[in-house]
């Protein structure tokens, strides 16, 4: 029987500006090239000056996950060739970083929680990119990424599964984003991670050889390249093989992980103090300031929703996985003054629609506003739960309010008795043999009776009156 053992380094851009050296834009989506400056270039005579954000921004994460955060750091030169690296160095930090030993808890699937450890968070300046598309044989490079400020995060290896893993990152995005110091957009590279991956005998205190799986840039293909590695490290240890310590990329359309090198050792970099920058030193004033701004975070925000909404564990892990989703549902709760209907249309239907479009709740057309107002409706009876769900659709596509589309299309319920009961007196007369069907037991064509006036109504009488009263006019 094997074990597997798993740490991660998710690099996490930092939400500034500018670069973490330069004054140059960090926004994303320009031309190739058009937003490197002569720092960013690594130009002779440039000198870097350190964006204070950025520290600032690390040092909250440092706080938020009760790590040690260092009264003085220091940024190294980490030397390599590589070439979408222009100076021929990254500006990182070693030996002090600014970030020390924390931990982060993750829930597992059994419902029971894992406390990871942090090992370290440490500034960087993230490197270019090279294109391989559209260049007939050769690469091309484009810059504009050269220079933007990371925080890369070193968990321990602590992690036992794929699962494991995928929980530890999700966790540590909703954390980011919580913090406001990422936009944790992964199509756009903002939050990715490298994953070192060994398998060793269970009960073996010793780690067996591990490969490092690089830029992985979704939850799905965490777990899967995970996977994958260590079915591959197994199946070669088994069949008389060592693993060779080496970075591998993991290629999503063939579901294999490929050698790219072998793995350097730290040495290797020659990392040394960068002369061009002081330390950083931060005080406990300002740690003190920064601790006062953050944020109520997931977990206490999470024990909250469980003690003051009644709900359970799993509906507050959903209504909290980002901070914009729980204050959207705060706002509705306080609008309609009910939890469950809240719940239930936030994580139902509204998130159906999200995900269809890949939008984030910030960026639903339906407003917390203009949901209340709909369940305000279904409350009041003015609509069905039924027909609620053509009202939202119609919010999501831009037709207005929830009271200007009933009004619109004519949607409010039939709550007149008497205009009900004329339609179950009609279906019953139309219907004798399932009539005498259901009076001999046959209960399921209730059922029929109700779909037949709701079809008659279009869907509008309440479904309420109408069983109510198929009960009295059948005698059941």
């Amino acid at each position: 029987m094997w074990e597997t053992v798993i740490g991660l380094e998710i690099h996490t851009q930092l939400a500034t500006k500018s670069k973490i050296f330069s004054g140059a834009s960090t926004a994303y989506g320009a031309e190739p090239n058009t937003q490197a400056c002569a720092v960013d270039l690594g130009l002779p005579g440039v000198l870097p000056v350190l964006n204070q954000q950025a520290v600032l921004m690390a040092v909250k994460f440092g706080l938020a996950i009760d790590a040690e955060v260092a009264p003085i750091s220091v940024f190294a030169r980490k030397n390599y060739f590589y070439p979408d690296l222009p100076k021929g160095y990254q500006i990182s930090q070693f030996e002090l970083p600014i970030v020390g030993k924390g931990t982060l808890t993750i829930e597992l699937e059994d419902g029971s929680s894992k406390v990871v450890g942090v090992t370290r968070a440490h500034l960087e300046e993230d490197a270019g990119k090279s294109l391989h598309e559209d260049f007939h044989g050769m690469t091309g490079v484009d810059l504009n990424r050269a220079g933007t400020p990371l925080l890369e995060i070193v968990s321990e290896p602590d992690m036992r599964s794929a699962k494991e893993a995928v929980a530890y990152m999700r966790k540590m995005h909703s954390l980011v984003r919580y913090l406001g110091i990422s936009d944790g957009n992964m199509q756009e590279g903002s939050f990715r991670c490298d994953a070192n991956v060994s398998v060793r005998p269970k009960g073996q205190e010793e780690f067996g050889t591990r490969t490092e799986l690089k830029n992985i840039n979704s939850f799905r293909f965490v777990e899967r390249a995970i996977d994958f590695e260590v079915e591959r490290q197994i199946d070669l240890i088994e069949g008389g093989g060592k693993v060779t310590q080496e970075t591998r990329l993991y290629d999503p359309n063939k579901h294999e992980t490929r050698s790219m090198r072998s793995k350097e050792e730290a040495m290797d970099y020659r990392y040394f103090p960068d002369p061009d920058l002081l330390p950083v030193e931060v005080t406990a004033e300002t740690k003190e300031n920064i601790r006062r701004t953050l944020p109520e975070l997931p977990d206490a925000k999470k024990a909250r929703f469980m003690e003051s909404f009644a709900l359970n564990a799993e509906d507050a892990g959903i209504l909290t996985t980002s901070r914009d989703m729980a204050d959207y549902f705060e706002q509705v709760i306080k609008a309609t003054d009910d939890i469950k209907l809240s719940a239930n249309w936030i994580m139902g239907d509204l998130s159906g629609f999200l995900n269809k479009e890949g939008k984030e709740i910030n960026e639903s057309p339906v407003t917390a506003e203009m949901l209340a107002g709909m369940i305000n409706r279904i409350k009041d009876n003015t609509i069905s739960g039924k027909i609620a769900k053509e009202v939202f659709e119609a919010m999501w596509n831009g037709e207005g309010d929830a009271d200007a589309i009933i009004k619109s299309k004519g949607l409010k319920q039939i709550t007149d008795t008497g205009a009900i009961e004329a339609i179950v007196d009609e279906i019953i007369a139309a219907n004798p043999g399932q009539v005498e069907q259901l009076k001999a037991g046959k209960d399921k064509l209730m059922g029929f009776f109700v779909g037949q006036v709701m079809k008659q109504t279009q869907g509008k009488a309440n479904p309420g009156q109408v069983n109510q009263l198929l009960k009295q006019k059948l005698e059941l």
